[in-house]
């Protein structure tokens, strides 16, 4: 049985395309850790797909809840005004679905001890 769960990983998007190298590695690490949860990636600007191509591939492939998850340090202008409206421009066209708008990543607790780890073993190393 497909699972009707979604998540969407949503970055800001670069020029360049090895900008999206960690957010790959993420959504990898998800697809092992959550057999059969579907994991896509979005993009604001620059890169492809956007958040409505995601969003609406998930929903024509079953999923009925979606949880999109800001790959952003902090809730900035974005995530405050932007990402918002683009969640509910889904909600409308998708009725059925149930969204889930995630605070930035950037703001877990577990994601800033990693990062004070990461920065402290880069100060041990000297690098």
């Amino acid at each position: 049985m497909k699972n009707d769960r979604a998540i969407i990983l949503f970055g800001h998007g670069a020029r360049d395309p090895e900008w999206a190298g960690p957010m790959r590695r993420v959504r990898e690490r998800l697809l092992d850790s959550a057999p059969g949860v579907r994991v896509e990636l979005a993009f604001m600007e620059f890169m492809n797909p956007t958040l409505d191509e995601a969003v609406d591939a998930a929903v024509a492939d079953g999923a009925r809840a979606v949880t999109v998850v800001p790959m952003f340090l902090a809730q900035g202008g974005h995530l405050k005004r932007d990402v918002p409206l683009l969640v509910d421009a889904a909600r409308r066209r998708h009725a059925g679905t149930d969204f889930t708008l995630a605070p930035a990543i950037g703001e877990d607790e577990g994601v800033l001890a990693a990062m004070a780890a990461a920065a402290l073993a880069c100060a041990v190393r000297g690098r």
